[in-house]
């Protein structure tokens, strides 16, 4: 982290700590205030398409009874953060559980934490509450995700600097990290656009046909739904005025996968400045590939009913009901109870796949 990233969250924590105690010098009871989480406080911002928090707050009070541990809890995490901070170190917030499990006293049996439940929560409140992400706190997420392209990455770590290339990391690509922010600098990015791939699989077939070297692209594979880091560095890489393109298998799950990258997933609505990128733009797999290649129609697989039932929430959406092109691609899921797998492109040959995303990039065939 640098330095003045860890200052400004060490000042940040400081400042929660001094609000307190200096309301305990009036008389008055400490208090913790944070936004409310829960779905009925979370809306869908039309103006600046994603999913946001809305004014609901919540307040925890020391002296209340019912509110006292979870407000004991809030600061037994902030203060370890900021002990985290000021020693350089990171951890997980598996880690961060293991710090904070211990006994209240000799004499007192009780612990102040006896489940990793009840201490995930209250960091997710103090990244609200003091307008952070974990990493910013020396919190770490587990990696998930790689990236292959024309770009090289400065990362400044346990006082290292290294030079990553991503153009040379090979079969493998550069792994991402869950802190792609803190003593991360994009030293360069040559790039046409940005290819978010679903499947490591799909990721790997085209990494071997150097696409993103013929076509110019950054080349990302979340591996299923995209981690915090991963949407972190999507968005980061929109900023830069790249398109970003996201393609995954034909079903309600691989679509959420897209809506996730592109508007925020409800239980990040409060990061959604960070990591919703909402100028993304779905290039397939669609019903209409089906109709479009013939060869696909004999490789569809029957949906299941979790699969019918999925496509069915998202029809409810409002965000997703609004476009009438993804309302058709669910009613047709829905009708004929089929879904494909991006898999399916290598019916013909290996490298079609390469071949049908340049054509529907090309043609800008995309949904919205």
């Amino acid at each position: 982290m640098a330095k003045k990233d860890s200052e400004a969250a060490l000042e940040k924590l400081e400042t929660l700590g001094k609000n307190m105690i200096a309301e305990v010098m009036r008389g008055s009871s400490p208090e913790f205030e944070t936004a409310v989480r829960s779905r009925g406080n979370i809306n869908y911002d039309e103006s600046f398409g994603y999913l946001r928090l809305g004014e609901k707050k919540e307040t925890r009070t020391f002296v209340n009874v019912g509110q006292a541990r979870k407000f004991m809890q809030t600061v037994a995490v902030a203060s370890k953060c900021k002990k985290f901070l000021e020693e350089k170190s990171h951890t997980s917030i598996r880690g961060l559980f293991y710090q904070l499990k211990y006994s209240l006293g000799d004499d007192v049996e009780e612990e102040l934490f006896t489940e990793q439940s009840e201490s995930n929560p209250l960091i997710e409140d103090l990244e609200v509450a003091l307008t952070l992400k974990r990493e910013d706190l020396n919190l770490n997420t587990d990696r998930k995700g790689v990236v292959a392209g024309e770009m090289t990455v400065v990362d400044r770590f346990g006082g290292d600097e290294t030079k990553i290339d991503c153009a040379k990391q090979g079969r493998s690509g550069w792994a991402i990290p869950s802190d792609v922010d803190n003593g991360m600098e994009f030293e360069k990015v040559d790039a046409n656009y940005v290819l978010v791939v679903e499947k490591d699989a799909l990721w790997q077939r085209l990494n071997e046909d150097k696409f993103w070297k013929k076509e110019g692209c950054i080349l990302i594979t979340p591996k299923g739904q995209a981690s915090r880091g991963c949407r972190r560095l999507i968005k980061k890489l929109s900023q830069k005025k790249l398109p970003v393109y996201v393609f995954t298998d034909c079903d309600a799950w691989g679509w959420y996968i897209y809506w996730a990258i592109k508007t925020g997933s409800m239980n990040l609505a409060y990061l959604a400045d960070d990591i919703a990128t909402p100028s993304a733009r779905f290039v397939g797999v669609t019903m209409q590939d089906i109709v479009d290649y013939d060869f696909l129609g004999k490789l569809t697989i029957n949906a299941k009913e979790v699969d019918l039932k999925r496509a069915q929430e998202m029809m409810d959406y409002p965000w997703i009901a609004r476009h009438k092109e993804w309302v058709n691609e669910l009613k047709t899921v829905l009708k004929t109870k089929k879904k494909l797998e991006q898999d399916a492109l290598q019916g013909p040959r290996l490298s079609f796949v390469g071949e049908y995303l340049r054509e529907k990039i090309k043609a800008k065939k995309f949904l919205p």
